[in-house]
């Protein structure tokens, strides 16, 4: 393994954004140094980065991923409410509308989800790492403007990065390399894994693609009267049948965030009166008599890069020694469903149970992270493409008689789950990532789901939280 020159083990991770400051979380304690290496330069305050081009766009925490963040980084939940992050739980504070009628509205009071923008979320956790990390033995450096261009190594075995600078400054251009003993690829849906396999001469993993071609825009506006604002936001996600979807959610200083979606050929403008026009072509009008009440804050911002896409770097063989791969840069999903931000706590806190559980860097240990990992994604990943199954393109990846039969089951599950609260709790737990998929398919809510009668939902959002 490589050393640092104190005689220590060290770690890069590759990428500052959410995954890679959690990365270093899981790390901490485990190495001597962690070196992070992040393209941009953080901005003052808690201001928009460019490189993270979702940033404008609904952010939600949902209650697995605030477990995992808490466990991380305990505090951390408590802090982003300081921040102002709103806490919604399901499905008291959602109304959702189903393709089969509004979900009841159920006073569960267990899945709490948190609604914040990028910005705030990003700047409260790298300031609680980065804090954490000052008082460990791990030594945790920063290299801001500066871009990860390869792996050393060969085959077999990662023993470092490649970097070079993006300021600009005179020689600052020319590569260098850092050795460590670990490599976490953090990097996001823009990883070059595959291409730095390449170079090494070893094969990239296999790849799983699922692409509903679904496109997004969001505005974020403000009530005209907070006293008349809305007590709860509101989701209206699109079907088969009415392709265009709207979730309209608040977030910190009493501002809202609009997004609206809409798979190909229905893909909402990001002009600003067309996007308030398409507003009122989802499934249905509640969303757009809402905006009546409102003023916008902001321009209408757009977003494409939709496809859900596993890398399987966990299977046998794929990895080579001294690396491991975390958040978007192993698996991204469809940013509708907002599962992503608790993915990557869920699989940092994989990655740092493994290495606890493991007794820190050895030969094998990235390997069995890694795996670790992939069991923390497998729900989500089902998830997010079981909904966009039923638009995907003719070259994804072909659907297996199981994931057609679990297809048939979800659909016919989540309809009764908008109107009975015990099938309603077991979607609600695996959907929050709090339970595994086998939640659904308990006797009890198996036999609700297939063979009670499927009725509509209520035809219009619901006013009054019934008790459970």
């Amino acid at each position: 393994m490589a050393e640092h020159s104190n005689g220590g083990h060290t770690a890069i991770v590759i990428g500052g954004g959410l995954a890679g400051m959690l990365a270093v979380t899981a790390l901490t304690g485990h190495v001597d140094t962690v070196t992070v290496i992040e393209r941009d330069r953080y901005p003052e305050g808690r201001a928009f980065r460019k490189g993270v081009p979702q940033a404008r766009h609904l952010h939600i925490l949902l209650r697995g991923g605030s477990l995992a963040l808490e466990e991380l980084l305990p505090g951390t939940v408590a802090a982003l409410g300081e921040a102002g992050a709103r806490r919604l739980y399901l499905s008291r504070d959602l109304l959702t509308r189903t393709p089969t009628g509004w979900q009841r509205r159920f006073d569960e009071r267990r899945h709490l989800t948190l609604s914040v923008t990028r910005p705030v979320l990003d700047s409260v956790v790298r300031e609680r790492v980065l804090r954490a990390a000052a008082g460990s033995a791990t030594r945790v450096e920063v290299l801001e403007a500066t871009e990860a261009t390869g792996l050393t190594g060969d085959a077999g075995r990662v023993t470092g990065v490649r970097v070079r600078s993006r300021d600009g400054a005179p020689g600052g251009r020319s590569e260098r390399e850092l050795p460590a003993a670990l490599v976490v690829d953090a990097s996001g849906r823009g990883s070059r894994a595959p291409q730095w396999f390449a170079a090494l001469g070893r094969s990239a993993p296999q790849e799983e693609t699922v692409d509903a071609g679904i496109a997004y825009a969001t505005r974020m506006y403000r009530p005209k009267d907070p006293a008349t604002a809305p007590d709860a936001g509101v989701n209206v996600p699109g079907w088969p049948e009415c392709p265009r979807g709207a979730a309209y959610v608040p977030v910190e200083d009493g501002k809202w965030l609009l997004t609206l979606s809409g798979v190909r050929g229905h893909h909402p403008p990001t002009d600003a009166a067309e996007f308030t026009a398409f507003s009122a072509t989802v499934g249905d009008p509640y969303v757009h008599e809402l905006l009546d009440r409102a003023e916008p804050l902001s321009p209408v911002h757009g977003f494409r890069d939709t496809c859900n896409r596993r890398r399987h770097f966990e299977r046998p063989g794929a990895l080579p020694e001294g690396f491991l791969v975390l958040g978007d840069a192993g698996c991204t999903f469809n940013p509708v469903y907002g599962q992503g931000m608790s993915v990557a706590a869920l699989g940092a806190l994989a990655v740092r149970t493994t290495l606890a559980d493991g007794g820190g860097l050895r030969p094998g240990i990235a390997a069995e992270a890694q795996r670790a990992v992939a069991r923390a994604v497998e729900p989500a990943w089902l998830a997010a493409v079981g909904a966009d199954r039923p638009y995907a393109s003719p070259g994804d990846t072909k659907a297996g008689v199981g994931e057609r039969l679990s297809t048939w089951y979800i659909a016919r599950l989540s309809a009764r789950a908008s109107i009975d609260p015990v099938v309603g709790a077991a979607f609600r737990d695996v959907f929050s990532l709090t339970a595994p998929p086998t939640r659904l398919v308990a006797p009890q809510i198996f036999l609700r789901t297939v063979f009670l009668p499927r009725r509509p939902g209520l035809p219009g959002p619901p006013v009054a939280i019934e008790a459970v």
